[in-house]
């Protein structure tokens, strides 16, 4: 049996400029972190020749065209696994939740897949591979930002070239900014999950009247990364406020009255900003916050679920490899 744990991410600045429609003119880049909440991926040889998945349902199936799970189907016909085995999912929140955790399935599984097969592999080939699942051949109205996350973890500044390429910058703060910024930062549960596609196609149909938007979210993760290399790290808090302005613009739906509410109940409480993970319409909504008003922001929020969480330094990785054979 093998088991691989791959992080879940929040993302800073700069989502929307990692879309193919958006990079391939202007180019993107985009700050973001893994996170210490995870995907685990398990397999293991079957005794017979079917292959068994199970996630938040159970499938099991005699050829890998017949696998329901679209992700899990497309990593074993990329990896070449072919029948006789099984696999699981587990994550540490619900899918649909804004963290990634599509993604963090999809680099999990291959990542899985390969070290089953006793293949190196490294993050950027993880990476590339997942995007080409999710991007190109499921034609996912996704960008690629997670992908890259999930594989290689840290906070990292990314880079989205015109021709496709994609440059994996790691932001490395020294002890006390790190703390800083680890104690900064609240997650919390909006208590509604949602289905993110809806949301990021009517953001995709929109890049062309939305370029001027996507040009400053583009420029405030540059601003970003600089905040953070010269350690000015409340600097970031102000400018996440400023970004939530921009990406609610993108489509009609990433915010709406629940979200608003929590949004100026937490900023009146001592926030300096935030912003929805993920696409938005629900999932985590992240604060900044200096760690003298924390506590003043739970109380506001006592309503919500929050979810403590530490910045991850690492991608993805095999944490059990047992073989009977």
């Amino acid at each position: 049996m093998i088991i691989v744990q791959t992080p879940l991410r929040v993302s800073f600045f700069g989502g929307g400029t990692d879309f193919p429609s958006f990079y391939r003119t202007e180019g993107g880049c985009v700050l973001s972190s893994a996170i210490d909440k995870y995907v685990f991926v398990t397999i293991k040889r079957r005794f017979d020749d079917m292959i068994r998945v199970g996630y938040t349902q159970t499938e099991i199936a005699d050829r890998v065209d017949q696998v329901q799970h679209q992700l899990i189907r497309e990593a074993l016909i990329k990896t070449g696994i072919r029948n006789a085995v099984e696999i699981t999912t587990m994550a540490d929140i619900p899918a649909g939740s804004g963290l990634g955790s599509s993604s963090a399935v999809t680099v999990g599984a291959l990542h899985a897949m390969h070290v089953y097969r006793n293949e190196l592999v490294t993050a950027e080939e993880l990476a590339r591979d997942a995007c080409e699942i999710e991007i190109g051949i499921l034609e996912k109205p996704i960008g690629k930002q997670d992908q890259y996350i999930a594989a290689y973890g840290g906070l990292r500044f990314l880079q989205f070239d015109t021709d496709g390429s994609v440059i994996c910058e790691r932001i490395d703060l020294e002890g006390s900014l790190r703390e800083r910024l680890n104690e900064s930062l609240l997650l919390f549960y909006t208590g509604v999950t949602r289905k993110a596609e809806t949301i990021l196609r009517e953001q995709e149909r929109n890049t062309a009247q939305n370029t001027r938007i996507l040009c400053k979210l583009k420029q405030q993760a540059l601003q970003a990364r600089e905040y953070l290399c010269t350690g000015e790290i409340d600097a970031i808090g102000h400018l996440l406020n400023d970004t939530w302005q921009l990406k609610k613009q993108l489509a009609s739906q990433i915010s709406n009255g629940s979200i608003e509410e929590i949004y100026q109940k937490a900023i009146q409480a001592g926030a300096l900003g935030g912003k929805i993970t993920g696409a938005g319409g629900g999932g985590f909504i992240l604060f900044y916050c200096p760690p003298e008003k924390r506590q003043a922001v739970r109380t506001a929020l006592s309503q919500y679920r929050e979810l403590p969480f530490r910045l991850e330094r690492d991608g993805t990785k095999v944490i059990f490899n047992y073989s009977s054979r």
